[in-house]
């Protein structure tokens, strides 16, 4: 491709690099000149254009794009492609779930060209229907065909999105002698609706390891949540004592993700059990949320997919937090 100012009798078939006003209006960027364009550049006093011009063995952006992103997304389902336009496609989700990136194709796209970009939202990120998963957008009007090639051939099949395969959820809440508290569960409900999935009990026992044993072993959910009156403060604590006591095991105790801390993950005859750190109350995003989807879309997740949670895990405050992260400052 060449770029540069031409005399407007050397322009026609180019492309507009920069918009122009003209009388009567303005010629956008990207327009392909025509002879009628070129009138009316010279009526604006233009005696040249800033244009691109393709040579032979090129590519044109939209064209370009569109089979870069087909490429990120060969045999991906619930995935679509915006239109193409000025050089960008979109990669869309049709419906709710779970991104899986090839990290590494994506980043060898990248490197092809740098006109040739791929940028999408992080790994493992939870999506909704419409939203977008990555945009492919080609910088210059056009690249070279053997570029495009290259780079559609590092990102195949790279997008997918793995959509939720669990519906049922059980929930059990503990209580202490303080009395029994439903704050949350608004938040809970939402966060498995966004996944497709539902709440199809929720159970109240004391905040005591026999009683949520026993609430474990009758829970008939695909997925067991456990929410407690009190924090869950050790492994050896009621919740994930009561888990191994109905027969199942605790996976992981702890996550650096903050806020969310406090989560545990395990198993109760091969369905998942979570215990929910208190922040799982507010709607606000927090580390329960990363293992809750992964787990709603049928992922494995295992001690070492959490512990690799810290980088990008100190999420927002919260105003709830007894000890706030940040001191307030001194009068």
């Amino acid at each position: 491709m060449r770029f540069g100012p031409v005399p407007l009798a050397e322009a026609l078939g180019a492309i507009l690099a920069h918009s122009v006003s003209v009388p009567g209006g303005r010629l956008r960027k990207g327009l392909v000149l025509e002879r009628t364009h070129l009138d009316q550049l010279h009526a604006a006093g233009q005696a040249e254009a800033i244009v691109a011009r393709l040579e032979p063995g090129d590519v044109g952006e939209d064209v370009a794009a569109q089979r870069l992103a087909e490429a990120l997304a060969e045999g991906a389902e619930g995935i679509r492609l915006g239109a193409p336009g000025t050089g960008r496609v979109n990669i869309l989700a049709e419906g709710s779930g779970v991104v899986q990136l090839d990290v590494a194709a994506i980043h060898a796209a990248n490197a092809v060209n740098a006109m040739i970009t791929v940028a999408t939202v992080p790994d493992l990120h939870q999506m909704r229907p419409n939203d977008m998963i990555a945009t492919v957008k080609i910088i210059s009007y056009a690249v070279p065909e053997g570029a495009i090639v290259a780079a559609c051939h590092a990102a195949q099949a790279a997008v997918r999105l793995v959509g939720p395969k669990l519906r049922r959820v059980s929930l059990i809440i503990t209580e202490t002698d303080v009395g029994a508290s439903d704050k949350g569960v608004r938040a809970i409900a939402a966060r498995l609706e966004a996944l497709e999935a539902h709440l199809s009990e929720i159970v109240h026992v004391p905040h005591e390891t026999a009683a949520v044993a026993a609430a474990l072993r009758s829970a008939q959910g695909d997925l067991v949540l456990i929410l407690t009156a009190s924090a869950t403060s050790d492994t050896d604590d009621t919740a994930p004592a009561a888990l191994r006591q109905a027969g199942g095991y605790v996976t992981r105790f702890g996550m650096p993700v903050d806020p969310g801390n406090l989560l545990f993950l395990g198993d109760l005859d091969k369905r998942p059990v979570i215990g929910l750190p208190g922040c799982a109350r507010s709607p606000s995003l927090n580390g329960a949320d990363w293992v809750l989807a992964r787990i709603l879309c049928g992922m494995d997740v295992s001690a070492e997919d959490i512990a690799a949670m810290g980088v990008g895990g100190l999420l927002k405050e919260i105003p709830s937090r007894p000890m706030p992260r940040r001191g307030k400052k001194s009068s």
